[in-house]
């Protein structure tokens, strides 16, 4: 299989209360196209940080990532920010939908960005399509709080999957629903995005989560091994 994601020798410090906090100490993963990996480890672990510097949110102090190939921080800002809003689809925890905007225009954002699917109609038939597949064709008008939690992260899904990026990072996507809800948006999750060929990352608490995935790796004393 193809590789699409390799990360070596990622080690990333932080400094609070001017104390050095090493986060991760040479973390290195391979991930193929269309494969679906949990990352899981203890709360601080720095799951969290890895995910981002994965999705060039965040650089490492050490190390390189390559996707498609390409060692993105070895790119410009504007290489990288192509990269991240045209191959990656990023699920959050907090689902982060903008208050001031209806459903269907947060799923618009990342194809009205990037130019992604030509003519703003055809952005607009996409994104109701995903809004469909998630359970939510009803809602397209309706502004995020007047939505429920699982509404929310489902909206959340349909937005990262809407310029169909090669690799989806999702973080916690569960961590602030309850198990009934939050197991329904992790089905919609999975079978998106293993129907469509999307790589998926998922970085979870939950071991019956990553039980759902093809490999799991665990964030311990900041290396990955295998869980």
């Amino acid at each position: 299989m193809t590789t699409l994601l390799q990360a070596d020798d990622i080690h990333k410090t932080y400094t609070i209360a001017k104390k050095s906090v090493n986060v991760l100490k040479g973390a290195s993963l391979s991930v193929s196209e269309g494969e679906t990996i949990a990352i899981i480890g203890a709360s601080g672990a720095g799951k969290s940080t890895l995910l981002y510097i994965l999705g060039t949110l965040d650089r490492p102090d050490q190390g390189t990532v390559r996707i498609g190939g390409k060692d993105v921080y070895a790119l410009s800002e504007r290489w990288r920010t192509n990269i991240r809003s045209t191959r990656i689809g990023f699920v959050f925890q907090s689902y982060h939908l903008l208050p001031e905007m209806d459903v269907l225009e947060n799923i618009t954002l990342p194809s009205m960005a990037s130019r992604s699917f030509g003519s703003q109609s055809k952005i607009r038939d996409r994104a109701k399509d995903l809004l469909k597949a998630v359970g939510l064709a009803d809602r397209a008008d309706h502004m995020p709080m007047e939505l429920s939690g699982g509404e929310q992260q489902r909206a959340a899904i349909a937005r990262a999957l809407m310029n169909d990026p090669q690799l989806v990072l999702a973080d916690e996507p569960s961590g602030n629903l309850d198990n009934a809800t939050g197991g329904q948006v992790l089905d919609y999750l999975f079978s998106l995005t293993k129907g469509r060929g999307h790589t998926l990352v998922l970085v979870t608490h939950n071991e019956k989560v990553a039980g759902s995935c093809d490999r799991t790796l665990k964030l311990k004393e900041g290396l990955l091994v295998l869980a």
